[in-house]
């Protein structure tokens, strides 16, 4: 198991971290992206300017269409981002817009020429490009940027906010693996924009010793002495020995990597290019995110009248935008103070009706009643019609019943009715005989309850059969005899029902007879 760290080192560990964390929050941060439709060239180009800015920048930043600018200046407060590089394609040409966060401003460039890093790479004999040199901000260097005219360092102020600061005195030179120059011509007002991978070598030794420093050994199979390789530098091709001069010689001040720079000797600074390459001019300075006033334009000149002119009429819509604004707040506070003032009103007349509804509860209506004893007289009349004359009275005759509910009785009744021969196309309802009641049906009262075997009427006894049968027939002459006819008719039905199950038992017997003879 490994040693367990102390307290010292804990403490100095959390320090450290907490140095790097504020030093990587103070350094400027961008985004770069791209608005509208592009082609595949200028998605490659966003993803080398990308490898330039690292590590500062967001490396695998996602742009989808729905995406507007307002998004990515909402997102860039909390993360730190100090500046955005945005692309953009139109059916001339390519355009790059340099922002300045929060407030601006906005540098719009037009691209007149490019090359992606896999170009630049491909053209070269030899390329110095590795992982290691991304791990670091490039140096940056600016040349002929001190010429007159606002718009000339303005631009240099904004590419030098886009790259970390570095101080002289507390650098280290192991840091600085790659450059980034932008040269400015006056005449054309054009910016070349090239990035460089940075290598340091030792000066003032052959080209035989250098070899022999470096991390390959040479092959010396086909020299006779050391000497060879030392003095003369046989077999070694013009491309490993590149012409140094006074415009790349300098004493280094420390110890640099690599074999032979040492602090206080001269080395050679040897640039590979890496690419992309770009050729900007500038079209414009805005204020603001892309909404400001226009500060300087390249092509369009005004007179300072017109540019006045332009300031009023923006000074006009902006006051008619704050007043627009004013007004609304007041119809919006307003119509709030209304519903609030109807929601109260409500409230009080729910209450209002509730504490009625009680009162009202509570109290007896002695009008109320009345109706319910007219209600029970009036029903009862109904009651006798129906017993007395076998029919359903007519509607005027007891006005009363029209404004109340139906009895149970008088549901049960229509019921009945329904079933009847009369609502199914039948006979007429015969009216019953004086001698009805007598009956033992007959004493019954009409809307009596259902028993629990469901039926409440034409309950099967013997006064039943007898007071249908002795009821009118419809053509109203021939009436049904007495009791003892009944019976006849029925002992008559009854005998034939029996002769005839006789006959058909003798008619078997004698069948079988025969059979069995046969």
């Amino acid at each position: 198991m490994g040693k367990s760290k102390t307290k010292n080192q804990k403490k100095s560990r959390a320090v450290a971290n907490h140095v790097a964390e504020e030093s990587y929050g103070a350094v400027p941060h961008s985004f770069v992206f791209h608005r509208g439709q592009i082609g595949k060239n200028v998605a490659q180009l966003i993803l080398d300017m990308r490898k330039v800015l690292e590590p500062y920048t967001a490396e695998s930043l996602k742009v989808r269409k729905k995406n507007v600018l307002k998004d990515f200046v909402a997102i860039a407060g909390p993360l730190g981002v100090t500046h955005f590089m945005i692309f953009s394609k139109t059916t001339s040409n390519i355009n790059m817009r340099l922002a300045r966060l929060p407030k601006g401003p906005t540098l719009h460039f037009r691209v007149q020429k490019y090359c992606l890093i896999k170009d630049v790479v491909s053209s070269l004999k030899k390329h110095r490009m590795h992982e290691q040199q991304f791990t670091h901000h490039p140096l940056l260097i600016l040349n002929n940027f001190g010429s007159d005219g606002m718009h000339v360092k303005l631009m240099a102020t904004m590419f030098q906010n886009m790259f970390p600061s570095i101080n002289v005195h507390k650098v280290s030179l192991n840091n600085i693996k790659r450059c980034v120059l932008l040269s400015y011509n006056p005449a054309s007002q054009e910016i070349d924009f090239r990035h460089y991978s940075l290598k340091v070598v030792p000066v003032g030794m052959s080209r035989g010793v250098k070899k022999l420093m470096q991390e390959k050994f040479p092959n010396m199979s086909k020299f006779e002495d050391i000497s060879e390789l030392l003095m003369k530098g046989a077999n070694l091709s013009e491309s490993e020995a590149e012409q140094d001069g006074d415009h790349n010689i300098t004493e280094l001040p420390q110890v640099y990597s690599g074999r032979g720079n040492m602090a206080s000797q001269q080395s050679a600074v040897r640039l590979t290019e890496i690419g992309p390459r770009m050729t900007l001019q500038l079209v414009k300075i805005q204020e603001g995110m892309g909404e400001g006033n226009i500060i300087y334009h390249s092509i369009i000149s005004k007179t300072e009248e017109e540019i006045q002119e332009i300031l009023n009429r923006k000074e006009t819509q902006l006051k008619e935008k704050e007043d627009r604004k004013k007004k609304q707040e007041l119809n919006v506070a307003r119509k709030k103070q209304k519903r609030e003032e109807h929601k109260k009103k409500s409230v009080e007349g729910i209450k209002r009706k509730r504490a009625e509804a009680e009162e009202d509860s509570e109290v007896e209506d002695p009008g109320m009643q009345e109706d319910q004893a007219a209600a029970v007289e009036s029903d009862d009349e109904v009651e006798y019609y129906r017993q007395a004359v076998g029919e359903e009275p007519d509607e005027d005759m007891f006005p009363s019943t029209k404004k109340r509910k139906l009895s149970p009785g008088k549901s049960l009744r229509k019921d009945k009715d329904s079933k009847s021969p009369q609502s199914s196309g039948g006979r007429h309802r015969e009216k019953p005989r004086k001698d009805w009641k007598k009956s033992g049906d007959g004493e019954k009262p009409f809307g009596k309850k259902m028993k629990p075997g469901g039926k409440t009427f034409k309950s099967k006894k013997p006064g039943d059969m007898e007071n249908k049968l002795g009821g009118k027939k419809k053509g109203g002459s021939k009436i049904f005899g007495n009791k003892n006819k009944d019976k006849a008719f029925n002992s008559k039905g009854h005998k034939g029902k029996q002769g005839f199950k006789k006959k058909g038992a003798e008619t078997m017997r004698s069948f079988k007879q025969r059979k069995g003879k046969r």
